[in-house]
């Protein structure tokens, strides 16, 4: 017990994979905890390319907390984006849909995942989308079909192609899988559905200004990656720096000098870096943070001076046995939950705590086409169809939802097996939606001093709006 009457309050911020095991681990412990999560959803990022690329549809990636959570009754969810802490008061300040609020607490546990890095290149954004969120994936699906579709419309030569070239900046997992469904698609499942293209002649091309695809997986692996992506189609352009990326087109330099690919679809999947609050949290604590804005944590991952915070995951910078910075993979994320939760009962029941987090490495999987995958497993090295059926075992174990898990089977089956693709609806609102509301503002803002200026005037407190200076809600054409 903290106050009389009151049980022990822990406070979760973000319900990624550190966050919600964290949370289960927690479900016996006399504690009430409060989730507060940015989104109503929990989000398996690692199938989130399978989503844009027609796959999956979102509600097998990203089930609803509320339902995840239903049978654990000492949690209470709330939406809402963590704005700041105050790590004196043990208070959090939270910005909801068209509301503020606050909420104490007596252990903090920071699991706000990551967020896409354009190295100080943000504008890059609006021409290259990410691959972080559901709406990315929303906004990118919508892109990489309407493409086709839009190519069909044209007879330009030069204008087919544009459409037709598909760039995708980054050749880690997301990016190569990106890429390798994407050539899929062009040359596998769309053939014969176009009266005036030819889905074929689409261009892939994989950029990355490091020197190997999968570079992490070891040379015997990453040279069979991209052995099996050229095998596809994919044009991998290593060694290649992105300098400039506009609507049609990106522009890149090689040992060769400065060159343009003229593209309409571009994707960004290089590089991340932590969210702004863990700029946030490390100020207040007077913590330090590396380069990509991870908050340096203490062995036991809790922040330096406040042991009842603790930063997992994506955001904190601990070395492991290495001496190198943990991976940002999901496998951190869920194990630094579990030692967060199993550090917080050992301080209830009046055990000794801080032992050091250890993580256990339980290796690296990226898809490279159907039947074709890369497994790096402590020492051993996969390829090919049975390192494929390590990947469909372990995505499925960690899938959230019986239901999830089968129909992501059967939705397997269908784009495997067969040739086709489950979710390939996509709507003008997912392309233009994110630019639109950029441009337009926070609506629930807008709904809010709309609402205040109106109350004003009927009480005689501002003049009438005159039609000079009213606008009207910017449309997603525009």
């Amino acid at each position: 017990m903290t106050q009389a009457g009151h049980r022990h309050r822990v406070v979760v911020v973000g319900a990624g994979f550190g966050g919600l095991f964290a949370i289960k681990a927690l479900r016996r412990a006399p504690v009430d905890i409060t989730l507060i999560n940015g989104t109503a959803y929990h989000l398996f990022q690692p199938l989130l390319y399978q989503m844009a690329t027609g796959i999956l549809s979102e509600g097998e990636i990203a089930p609803p907390i509320r339902e995840v959570l239903k049978r654990q009754k000492n949690v209470d969810v709330r939406l809402g984006w963590v704005t700041d802490v105050d790590v004196e008061k043990k208070v959090v300040s939270v910005s909801g849909p068209g509301i503020e609020y606050t909420v104490g607490y007596d252990t903090l546990i920071v699991a706000a995942g990551a967020s896409q890095s354009y190295f100080g290149n943000d504008e890059f954004a609006d021409h290259a989308p990410g691959m972080k969120s559901v709406d990315d994936a929303l906004e990118l699906r919508a892109r990489i079909f309407g493409a086709f579709e839009v190519a069909d419309l044209h007879t330009d030569p030069e204008t087919i192609q544009r459409w037709l070239t598909f760039v995708i900046v980054g050749a880690g997992p997301t990016g190569t899988e990106l890429a390798g469904q994407i050539a899929e698609l062009a040359h596998r499942t769309l053939p014969g559905q176009y009266k005036h293209i030819d889905p074929r002649q689409a261009r892939i091309i994989l950029v990355d200004a490091i020197g190997a695809v999968l570079n992490t997986f070891g040379d015997h692996l990453s040279a069979g990656a991209q052995r099996q992506l050229e095998k596809l189609g994919v044009e991998v352009k290593l060694n290649t720096k992105v300098v400039g990326v506009d609507s049609t087109g990106i522009e890149v330099e090689d040992p060769d000098g400065r060159h343009r690919i003229e593209s309409i679809t571009k994707v960004w999947a290089a590089g991340v870096a932590a969210p702004p609050l863990a700029r946030k949290l490390a100020e207040a604590a007077g913590a330090k943070t590396d380069r990509a804005g991870r908050v340096f944590v203490e062995k036991d991952t809790s922040l330096p001076g406040h042991p009842e915070v603790f930063v997992l995951g994506d955001m904190m910078n601990l070395a492991g046995q290495d001496g190198k910075p943990l991976p940002g993979v999901a496998q951190v994320a869920i194990q630094s939950g579990r030692h967060a939760a199993d550090q917080i009962k050992r301080r209830l029941s009046g055990k000794e705590a801080g032992q050091p987090f250890k993580y256990f490495d339980k290796g690296s999987l990226a898809t490279i086409s159907r039947f074709s995958a890369v497994a790096s497993i402590g020492k051993i090295r996969l390829s090919g169809f049975p390192a494929w059926l390590v990947w469909v075992a372990v995505h499925l174990f960690y899938l959230v939802g019986f239901k999830n898990r089968v129909t992501a089977v059967l939705h397997w089956a269908v784009s495997f097996i067969g040739r086709g693709r489950s979710e390939r609806v996509a709507t003008q609102q997912q392309a233009f939606a994110r630019r639109a509301i950029r441009a337009y503002g926070d609506p629930f803002e807008r709904e809010r001093v709309a609402a205040v200026t109106a109350h004003r005037r009927e009480n005689g407190a501002v003049p009438p709006r005159t039609p000079e200076v009213a606008r009207e809600p910017l449309s997603v054409r525009e």
